[in-house]
């Protein structure tokens, strides 16, 4: 299935970069750019953004059950993943406006 269609990324590709970044690091907190990184992709429109770091939090949860991490580490870090895509979405909803206002001007 394609998810990113700007870059024409496969939810394939991204689980195997998901999957590589926390191989390297398992308490990392990924977001979407470590990601089109690492298939030296870059966001375009930035759209699907919302839908990788559900793939992230899917990923990251599936991996973590099989190497018995423990439940209370794993929920902490599925929250700071969630902290840090909402201050995303708020500084790039906040950017928006100020162009839509701009370009109103």
């Amino acid at each position: 299935m394609i998810v990113c269609s700007c870059n024409y990324i496969r939810r394939s590709e991204i689980e195997g970069a998901i999957l590589d970044l926390l191989e390297k690091d398992p308490w990392q907190v990924i977001v979407p750019l470590q990601v089109y990184h690492s298939l030296e992709k870059r966001g375009k429109c930035c759209g699907c953004f919302p839908n990788v770091v559900g793939i992230i939090i899917e990923q990251t949860t599936l991996f973590h059950e099989r190497v018995n991490s423990p439940k209370a580490d794993v929920i902490a870090l599925l929250e700071r993943v969630q902290r840090k895509h909402q201050r995303s979405e708020t500084t790039n909803d906040w950017a928006r406006a100020v162009t839509m206002r701009s370009q109103a001007a």
